[in-house]
């Protein structure tokens, strides 16, 4: 009886050592950036609104993530107000 105690008990405790957090893509969806550097670690060339076009001179930007929802939480970024938060080329 004991025996099956300590199993089950060891059972447990390494199968609690296994877990890991996920971040799901709704979640992702809901973080605000601090600023600039730390969105486009996550998106390289930056995030805008669906449809949106990148105010320049040279060569648009059109390889942004875009995304409604995560632009809404980042409008901040988006200094010249094109609808593109930090973009980069």
């Amino acid at each position: 009886m004991l025996r099956q105690i300590t199993t089950a008990v060891c059972t447990v405790a390494i199968a609690g050592v296994g877990v890991v957090a996920v971040t799901s893509p709704a979640e992702a969806a809901n973080k605000t950036y601090k600023n600039c550097k730390a969105l486009n670690k996550d998106y390289k060339h930056g995030v805008g609104k669906p449809g949106a076009k990148d105010k320049t001179s040279g060569t648009p930007v059109t390889n942004f993530k875009r995304s409604a929802k995560i632009y809404k939480k980042n409008k901040k970024s988006d200094r010249d107000k094109d609808g593109i938060a930090c973009e980069k080329k």
